[in-house]
């Protein structure tokens, strides 16, 4: 139960590290410091929606379809192959920055969230990151399907808060474009893993 609950953390917290929309949104808000716990509770909990329902349904469907866990498990490592491969370019590459104040600036915590709402649910790498590919990686733990989602749960809620509230502290760190080079290259490395540890069992 544990190795899997650590699998689902450390799969989720892959894929959540690339530097998206949802999180520049974030990110800005926490240098702000504008409606913060109500912006990380909503990344979170949409989140684990989505995990939950790709967890449980990957499994209803694959007990329907036994062809559907191999398929996807294939699609999972052709996925993340080019997922690492495009984050080892840009490490290489460089020159990738992020200005949070380039972000929407709702002037009301209502029209904020609707903002991040559309940012998160209209956002189809959401559903491929979550629902299709944390629930086809959940088959590989029969049994233990419920301590990966946790685990894969549990990770984007640490990682949110932290975005949210350690904001102030990364800022300066973030404003070099070596930073950035570090991150993608961290994020390669580990979608390069998830994809053997998919490919070879």
């Amino acid at each position: 139960m544990i190795s899997a609950g650590i699998a689902g953390f450390q799969i989720s917290l892959g894929l959540i590290l690339a530097i998206g929309a949802q999180n520049a949104f974030v990110l800005r808000q926490g240098l702000r410091r504008e409606a913060v716990l109500a912006c990380v509770l909503f990344c979170a909990v949409s989140d684990a929606i989505l995990i939950g329902a790709g967890v449980a349904g990957f499994a209803a469907a694959s007990a329907k379809a036994p062809w559907l866990a191999p398929v996807l498990r294939w699609g999972g490592v052709a996925f993340l192959s080019v997922y690492a491969l495009r984050a080892a370019l840009s490490a290489l590459r460089g020159g990738g920055s992020l200005d949070p104040r380039s972000a929407p600036g709702p002037g009301d915590r209502a029209r904020l969230l609707a903002v991040l709402a559309a940012i998160t649910w209209l956002n189809p790498h959401v559903y491929l990151d979550t629902v299709v590919l944390i629930g086809s990686v959940s088959a590989q733990y029969p049994g233990r399907e419920v301590a990966f989602g946790a685990g894969a749960v549990m990770a984007s809620f640490c990682f949110f808060f932290a975005l949210g509230y350690g904001a102030r502290l990364l800022a300066p760190l973030f404003a070099r474009p070596a930073a950035w080079r570090w991150l993608d290259g961290g994020v390669a490395v580990v979608m390069a893993w998830i994809a053997a540890s998919l490919a070879f069992g």
